[in-house]
């Protein structure tokens, strides 16, 4: 079925169209109506239903856009006590309601006769949540919330200056692109050196996030922290034991593929020994690959590459910077990483990146492109809770759309040299990301299963975990002091704790669609389309299902994969 970017704001049928959320006061009433409202029949319960959802879908757009504004300028002191008032004032007042209304929806009449397949997934989550919720963890759930923002306000403020000129650690990374060696090693060594200068206060922040997420996970009666977020999360289809294995065969299958693609490397700069600082340098004479000059040029790129594929794909990101709700330039000031924030209400979500002219923005930018299009796609659904899909199904259709695009990166690169070059830096991304995946994910493990750990401790487990997933290939020497705090780079362990394993299944998914796609483009975008249409209303065995794939990261579908991109890098040349 064609689909549409005319993405529509949801039409308020119960809040007024000139409310917006300030304070509690305001808010209560709507709240109120809910809880008291009788519900006498089947009709009773849709609409009251659907009038919840609604107010959902008001209040967490009112959430993501203090977000948004916040990480967009994290030296607005305006924009963060925004977004620290609606956590520490709004929210935990909400709660009480939500876990009320949470309960009258399982313990009405009329619920059981609901369209079972329709409502599964939510009806789930709801018993989850009546499950999970304890009044004594509202006031440490609000403080963990803020807490988690000072992770970008201190990345925020990090600056190297190269040659004069100060830059932020995103936009110093280019200079690890260069054939001058000497250069590459002392920029790597600023960057490292910079990230060191705020350890201590990484790590102060990181052990009390530690503990407070700990006592949550002890009020609501689980063992761990890790035990109670798999239950949050959702992650009804696959447990601690399926992480582990999945650790086991990227160390196995993946992590001599990494050795293989570091030689290869090593050759094509004439070393004699690889350091951290080599693995993006070109030869001498070969220039980096600049797909881009600056935000808006990323953005036109990517709508050319899009409309190649499927013009609605295109089409997204034409709504999305009618608009503005793009920030895609590396600043000072501005908050790390990347992301797609979903607006439940008016639809259109934002993107947020940190954009340098690199190859990698390329990649960032197409995958935060699949999450937006993912967005575009389940916005029709009728309830905001089906829209809230699995996080694992989130990154296939992002990690997917890295890859279907590949084909169509003309639009970033003037001759099939250049485009052979960017094909291969994608697929070489796609196999060293594993180690790194199983390496946070096994630390965060370990981080939650003795919560009351020692800084010495998490550094020894951390340094344990990192030589694991070593490669033979590349010389680490003399840098122990800046190996035994490269966890802190990672924003998840701070921000979204246990998210991450998501990227590892879902870009086994993602290589199981550009599988399909290879063999048929048309076919596989169909699936693509079609699953993640879905939103959350299937379960995530069935999710995948919809877009013709197996549930599966077991040890032998992981080697089959590496096969399959082995096979293509040695096309690729």
């Amino acid at each position: 079925m064609p689909y549409s970017a005319d993405i529509k704001k949801i039409e308020r049928r119960f809040v007024p169209e000139d409310f917006s959320v300030t304070t509690w006061d305001n808010l209560e009433p709507f709240f109120s109506d809910l809880a008291d409202r009788p519900l006498s029949s089947g009709p009773d319960l849709e609409k009251w239903m659907k009038d919840m959802s609604e107010l959902e879908a008001v209040i967490s757009e009112d959430a993501c856009w203090r977000q948004v504004r916040m990480t967009c300028d994290t030296q607005n002191k305006k924009l963060e006590e925004a977004f620290n008032y609606f956590y520490l004032e709004i929210q935990p007042k909400i709660q009480p309601f939500a876990d009320l209304l949470n309960r009258k929806l399982i313990d009405c009449t009329f619920t059981k006769d609901l369209d079972q397949k329709k409502y599964f997934t939510y009806l789930r989550s709801v018993r989850k949540n009546i499950e999970l919720f304890r009044t004594e963890n509202i006031p440490i759930q609000a403080e963990i919330s803020v807490l988690q923002q000072h992770y970008g306000a201190i990345a925020g403020k990090m600056t190297v200056e190269v040659g004069g000129q100060e830059y932020t650690l995103q936009q110093a990374t280019r200079f690890l692109e260069s054939e001058d060696r000497e250069l590459r090693r002392s920029v790597y060594m600023k960057i490292q050196q910079r990230r060191k200068d705020d350890e201590d206060a990484l790590q102060e922040l990181f052990s009390k996030l530690v503990s407070k997420r700990n006592q949550v996970a002890k009020n609501a009666g689980f063992a761990s922290y890790r035990d109670y977020k798999f239950t949050e999360m959702g992650r009804f289809d696959y447990k601690p034991a399926d992480c582990f294995q999945f650790h086991e065969a990227v160390r196995q299958h993946v992590v001599p593929l990494v050795n293989e693609i570091y030689r290869h490397q090593m050759d094509r700069l004439s070393l004699s020994d690889f350091r951290p600082w080599d693995t993006e340098a070109e030869p001498a004479g070969t220039q980096p690959l600049r797909p881009f000059q600056n935000g808006q040029q990323l953005l036109e790129k990517t709508i050319a590459c899009f409309d190649e594929l499927d013009p609605f794909f295109g089409d997204c990101l034409r709504k999305m910077e009618s608009l503005e709700h793009l920030d895609l330039d590396s600043r000072k000031g501005k908050a790390p990483g990347g992301y797609n924030m979903p607006l439940a209400e008016s639809g259109a979500p934002f993107i947020f990146m940190n954009a340098a002219g690199q190859m990698s923005d390329v990649t960032t930018m197409v995958h935060e492109g699949g999450h937006a299009i993912h967005s575009f796609l389940s916005h029709a659904l009728e309830l905001s809770a089906f829209k809230e899909y699995p996080t694992e199904m989130a990154e296939v259709a992002s990690m997917a759309m890295e890859l279907f695009s590949m084909d169509h990166w003309h639009s970033f690169f003037d001759n099939e040299e250049e485009l052979r070059r960017a094909k291969r830096h994608q697929l070489e991304r796609v196999i060293t990301i594993f180690p790194w995946i199983a390496i946070i994910d096994k630390f965060q493990h370990w981080v939650y299963e003795q919560p009351d750990h020692s800084v010495a401790e998490r550094t020894s487990a951390w340094k344990r975990i990192l030589d694991e997933f070593a490669t033979t290939t590349m010389d680490q020497s003399g840098l122990d002091a800046f190996r035994a705090i490269q966890w802190q780079k990672q924003l998840h362990l701070f921000e979204v704790p246990f998210y991450y394993i998501e990227y590892g299944i879902a870009q086994l998914g993602a290589l199981g669609l550009w599988k399909q796609y290879k063999e048929d483009p048309r076919s596989a975008l169909a699936n693509y389309t079609k699953a993640l249409s879905l939103g959350g209303t299937r379960t995530l065995p069935e999710l995948y299902a919809a877009a013709g794939l197996s549930f599966d990261f077991s040890p032998e579908y992981i080697r089959d994969l590496m096969i399959l991109v082995r096979k293509e890098l040695e096309q690729v040349g």
